[in-house]
């Protein structure tokens, strides 16, 4: 079974002819913010379609969007054609090596050389594009509770073989002064696997590895891939997957055979860090060598579009362990719960755990995006609307974003609700986790969330943003398995609540370069002794933060 995904692509290279599609690697999708906006706002102003429901893009996407506005430039305001010029320095890189050469290597050879923008060196031929660039951060945080920094170090490297196999791979080596991304905390800073307190120095290390092989053919992809998984429409936090924990491998299959309809589907291999007792054992040096249960998900996303700029969306997923691989959740097309109820007993607990979700998103009326995204643990038709005795486990996202009726300014509003028990399960080794960090809304469950923001983008590369949070999280209740309680009330005690506003200004000096600096005022109530919240950003803080990302 361990060989299935490899002769999948071998028979899907017989078959299908190479064509013109490249670059189907896949940049990190927290550094490339930047232009995911900027494509958001050009689709706003309907100079691009964009389904955006399922990120992150790749290299290819981006280069086809921006070359589609290109086409429009004419309609861009002064500002909006500097960022498209920007941008396709890095994103046309299969067009052209960048203007801005230093070095070249190769004497009268114009394939070769190092780029300042995006800070880089770069090989291009009519068979081969290849690039490798740095990963270089700081972050700076300071208040009263005293100083913390992240600081992080790397490199990462794409290649595009005869326009039909591309191949990616990032390494980057992190320290934290304070641990700031615990499982339990209520913060989408990205999760990781530490390891803390390295030799007693007080070091938090962690590492995050992420890469992928691609195969392309003319009307989509197919790759083995380990990277993270955004699905679901949002400005600040997906709800169906949110892509917080560390990147997983799966195999990521994508297919766009007509205008009208798009679909993507993942088999990914999970860490459920959950220790299988039968398999754990003590070496001849009586070193306990502990072992996990493999954990694996599958899930697939339908999107139709009936009308110019309307996406409707589709899809569901399942969370399952203890039987291998299964055949049945490698078929990219099938709704899973069914197949569990033929694979697993309805009445001795060993189903699996599913979910359900949909997607809509409308850029129909000018300068404006609206969207609703909404994933469905469970649900009874019978009881929805009875407040005593439903079982609505769901999550609801619903927000707007509108763009650019005063110059170069949006402006966000975005409300959450996470009913109690969502993302939940009672059996430990299907639960909707990875490393257990959430795969959903970073609030989990028995939460909700108020976010507006204002952005405004006075230069070429400069952002001004000015943002408010209200955000509460009620108590994680002792999980009661389905048919077995009545329902749980939604948010009967707060146990966590946080008010910031927040005012940030970044600069991207060069397509992988950008300073920064952030200061927030935030009330933080945590009745959990910090389960919820870092010691560092508890109660009332004044925060400042500052610092630069080198392709990150």
């Amino acid at each position: 079974m361990k060989f299935l995904a490899p002769i999948i692509v071998f028979i899907l290279i017989l078959i299908h002819p190479p064509i013109t599609h490249a670059q189907v690697v896949f940049d990190n999708v927290y550094a490339t913010r930047d232009v995911y906006n900027f494509l958001d706002e050009l689709a706003q102003e309907g100079l691009i379609s964009l389904i955006s429901v399922v990120k992150p893009y790749s290299r290819s996407l981006i280069q086809s969007k921006l070359n589609e506005a290109l086409k429009k430039k004419d309609h861009l305001n002064k500002r909006q054609k500097q960022e498209l010029s920007f941008f396709l320095r890095d994103y046309g890189l299969s067009d052209s090596i960048p203007d801005a050469l230093l070095i070249d290597l190769l004497k009268h050879n114009s394939n070769t050389g190092f780029s300042i923008d995006p800070a880089s060196f770069n090989y291009r031929d009519d068979n081969f594009l290849f690039s490798i660039r740095p990963v270089l951060g700081l972050q700076y945080f300071s208040n009263s509770n005293g100083l913390t920094y992240h600081r992080y170090n790397g490199a990462e490297a794409f290649a595009d073989i005869n326009n039909t196999l591309s191949v990616y791979a990032s390494l980057v080596d992190n320290n934290e002064s304070q641990v700031m991304s615990k499982e339990s905390y209520l913060t989408q800073r990205i999760g990781a696997n530490y390891k803390k307190n390295i030799h007693g120095t007080g070091r938090n290390d962690f590492s995050e590895m992420r890469g992928g092989i691609i195969y392309n053919f003319d009307y989509g992809h197919i790759g083995l891939v380990k990277d993270h998984v955004v699905w679901g429409n949002h400005y600040n936090g997906a709800n169906i997957l949110s892509g917080r924990t560390p990147s997983f491998a799966h195999i990521r299959l994508h297919l766009n055979p007509v205008d009208w309809l798009e679909f993507n589907y993942i088999h990914g291999w999970l860490v459920s860090e959950v220790t299988d007792s039968s398999r754990s054992y003590f070496d001849s040096d009586m070193v306990y060598r502990e072992v996990f249960h493999d954990k694996y998900i599958a899930a697939n996303m339908f999107t139709v579009t009936p009308f110019k700029d309307f996406h409707f969306s589709f899809g569901n997923s399942i969370v399952y362990s203890d039987i291998g691989v299964q055949p049945g959740y490698l078929i990219p097309l099938l709704f899973y719960k069914s197949v569990d109820h033929t694979l697993n007993s309805t009445y001795n607990h060993s189903g699996q755990n599913a979910q359900m979700f949909f997607d809509i998103s409308s850029r129909q009326l000018p300068k404006t995006h609206l969207y609703v995204s909404v994933l469905i643990d469970e649900i009874k038709i019978k009881t929805m609307f009875d407040e005593e005795n439903h079982r609505n486990q769901l999550s609801f996202k619903g927000g707007a974003r509108v763009s650019n009726l005063i110059s170069n300014i949006s402006l966000t509003a975005e409300y959450t609700r996470n009913n109690p028990w969502v993302y939940r399960h009672y059996i430990s080794t299907t639960t909707f986790t990875s490393n257990m960090y959430n795969l959903g809304h970073y609030l989990r469950d028995n939460a909700e969330e108020y976010y507006f923001a204002i952005d405004y983008r006075p230069l070429r590369g400069l952002l001004l943003k000015l943002s408010y949070i209200q955000a509460r999280k009620g108590e994680e209740h002792e999980f009661v398995r389905p048919g077995s309680s009545t329902a749980t009330p939604f948010m009967e005690e707060t146990l966590w609540k946080k008010e910031a506003l927040s005012f940030k200004a970044h600069y991207n000096m060069f397509n992988n370069f950008r300073l920064f600096a952030i200061y927030t005022y935030s009330e933080i109530q945590d009745k959990t002794e910090n389960y919820f919240t870092p010691p560092f950003l508890d109660g009332i803080q004044n925060t400042i933060s500052f610092g630069f990302n080198l392709s990150f």
